[in-house]
């Protein structure tokens, strides 16, 4: 096991103007769901195969969330959880992760 400590809260690192989220989907059709998943890899590091973690600036998340409605059909889900405050992460296994700056490759 290994134990990340986070703060995801304002005015306390240099990265005190990003926005920390978590995006989670489940999308139907396989067209739809990669492409999203290719949008999503510009914004965050991809921690699961539907789960993204983001750390962006208050533009960019909104930009995010003005995208997501046209991936989300009435058979899918989204969820977008924005964190703040102090948080532990417990992990388990592989760890991909990659630092990640204010880059959106589209």
């Amino acid at each position: 096991m290994e134990r990340e400590d986070y703060f995801f809260g304002e005015g306390q690192t240099s990265d005190s103007k990003k926005i920390y989220a978590l995006v989670i989907y489940d999308i139907v059709d396989n067209r739809k769901r990669t492409k999203f998943a290719k949008i999503l890899e510009g914004y965050g590091n991809r921690i699961q195969k539907s789960g993204f973690e983001v750390k962006i600036s208050t533009r960019k998340f909104e930009n995010l969330l003005n995208e997501i409605p046209k991936f989300c059909g009435s058979m899918d889900t989204i969820r977008v959880y924005r964190i703040s405050g102090q948080n532990l992460v417990y992990k388990w296994g592989k760890d991909d992760n990659k630092t990640q700056d204010d880059l959106i490759i589209l």
